[in-house]
């Protein structure tokens, strides 16, 4: 079972959220907001924000450069994970991992299944690493951004939380590339 050490130092993340969507701007990108208020709650640095459209390419060029970018230590996105043909975030997302966290799409549909129910089938939530970076889609709603945020996000992104958490493997996750 899960549990919290707080006997260690917190360590703050440095986050990076990109809002996809051919219809929204930051007055009205609810979802958003939701992640980087519950950012800041978690202790956490929002880095960057911005909002791009449903587009491939722009996506993935833009996840690239905030992997590349070592004050970014993980990207959120919302938004254009569902099923129609201007969802194009979970192959812009793929484009860029170098390794999938296939689980986390599915714990993500465990907790939708406990508010959405059989709707939860819909949602195509991915997240991976590239460069050292985590990578986390989620879909557009304020209510899957708290979902992903309050029972999988907040726990796998505090250093305290037992017996293993994503934080603690940062520094290991670009090591193949200083292997020499």
């Amino acid at each position: 079972m899960s549990r919290i050490d707080d006997s260690l130092e917190f360590i703050p993340v440095r986050i990076a959220v990109l809002t996809v969507s051919d219809t929204r701007g930051l007055a009205d990108d609810r979802s958003g907001d939701v992640l980087a208020g519950r950012i800041a709650d978690g202790g956490h640095t929002l880095v960057q924000r911005a909002i791009i459209q449903d587009e491939r390419q722009q996506i993935a060029d833009q996840l690239r450069v905030w992997c590349a970018d070592p004050g970014i230590d993980v990207v959120i996105s919302t938004g254009g994970t569902g099923l129609t043909g201007r969802d194009v975030t979970v192959e812009a997302h793929r484009d860029v991992y170098e390794k999938e966290i296939d689980a986390f799409g599915t714990v993500f549909t465990i907790v939708s299944m406990q508010k959405i129910g059989t709707s939860a089938v819909q949602s195509r939530a991915t997240a991976g690493v590239a460069q050292g970076t985590y990578l986390f889609a989620l879909p557009g709603s304020p209510g899957a951004c708290k979902d992903a945020w309050d029972e999988i996000l907040v726990k796998q992104l505090d250093y305290w939380h037992r017996p293993c958490n994503f934080v603690e493997i940062m520094p290991r996750l670009d090591e193949h590339q200083r292997r020499k």
